[in-house]
C-alpha cells in the first residue's frame, strides 16, 4: 500500500527532512509521489508518476525550504488505477473559496456512489472518487462555511461509510486543520 507524510503545526515549519526521509522509502513505493503545502490561503502542489527516489520533482522539492502549517504527503504503490500523473496524491479542490488536499492509503473494493456535483476524478483511482464525494457530501452538509468542529462531526459521519468498501486510510486539509 501507499504512504502518507503528514504535518498540522501552530506556526510554519520546516519539511524538508521529514521529506527527504519519506521520498526514500520511494524505491518501494514507485508508483508516483506528491505533496501539498499550505502557505497563507494558497496551496503549493507538487505531483509526478515517477518514484520520489529518482523524480526530478522531487528533488526539486528536497531542495525547496517547506515552511507550513499545513503538509501532506503521499508515495503510491498502486492498488487500483494507472501509473500516471493524474492519478498521483495528493488530489486538490476548492471549496468554499479555499483549496482542500487529500491523500489515501488503503483499496477500496465496489466504491462508487454516483457523484452529481462540481466535484469529479480526473484519474481513474478510488481515492480520487472518495475524495470528490467526501466534498460533494461536505457542501451538501454545510450551505456555508462550517467550524472546524462541524466539519469534524460531518467527517466522522462521512468517513466510515468510505471505510466500508475497505482500507480507508486518508488525510484531508483545508489549510486550517488537518483530518487524518
Amino acid at each position: 500500500m501507499c504512504q502518507l507524510l503528514g504535518m498540522n503545526a501552530n506556526t510554519p515549519t520546516d519539511l524538508v527532512f521529514s521529506f527527504t526521509g519519506f521520498s526514500k522509502r520511494a524505491e518501494e513505493h514507485k508508483d508516483g509521489f506528491g505533496i501539498a503545502f499550505f502557505e497563507d490561503a494558497g496551496v503549493r502542489l507538487f505531483v509526478d508518476a515517477q518514484s520520489a527516489a529518482v523524480s526530478p520533482v522531487a528533488q526539486m522539492v528536497r531542495n525547496y525550504p517547506i515552511h507550513s502549517d499545513n503538509v501532506i504527503a503521499h508515495i503510491r504503490k498502486a492498488t487500483q488505477g494507472r501509473v500516471a500523473l493524474q492519478n498521483t496524491h495528493p488530489f486538490q479542490r476548492e471549496l468554499w473559496g479555499r483549496y482542500w488536499a487529500f491523500a489515501h492509503n488503503g483499496d477500496l473494493k465496489n466504491f462508487a456512489p454516483p457523484l452529481h456535483g462540481a466535484f469529479r476524478p480526473v484519474g481513474d483511482t478510488d481515492s480520487e472518487h472518495a475524495f470528490c464525494w467526501l466534498m460533494q457530501e461536505l457542501a451538501k452538509a454545510h450551505a456555508g462555511v462550517p467550524s472546524i468542529a462541524e466539519l469534524t462531526t460531518t467527517l466522522r459521519e462521512l468517513a466510515p461509510r468510505i471505510a466500508s468498501h475497505g482500507t480507508f486510510n486518508f488525510m484531508l486539509s483545508n489549510g486550517q486543520a488537518l483530518w487524518a
